[in-house]
């Protein structure tokens, strides 16, 4: 699959990167580099594999990863907010996201 320049503007867009020109020959070809090799898997036959659900493989279900739980302290409301940039009235303030 080739990668032309719109491809590349694309992705950077979507990425929210402001990319120059001399930036977007540069990325062109290393792109197209990791998308040729990322084919490669295409080559593969999969037909005989089973899906993978995480810790649910066999090979998950036989790995120990229980441990005891231990209670633990918290940070506390004060500590917390003694490190954000701009507490307000006990809470942390976060820019307005519409």
């Amino acid at each position: 699959m080739p990668i032309n320049q719109a491809d590349i503007e694309k992705v950077a867009q979507l990425a929210h990167l402001e990319l120059d020109e001399e930036e977007l020959k540069t990325f062109g070809p290393q792109i197209a580099e990791i998308v040729d090799y990322v084919e490669q898997l295409n080559e593969l036959n999969t037909a005989s594999v089973e899906p993978a659900l995480g810790g649910l493989t066999p090979e998950g279900e036989e790995t120990e990863s229980a441990r005891n739980d231990e209670i633990l302290g918290s940070l506390g409301q004060k500590i917390a907010l003694a490190e954000a940039p701009d507490p307000a009235s006990g809470h942390f303030r976060v820019p307005k996201v519409l």
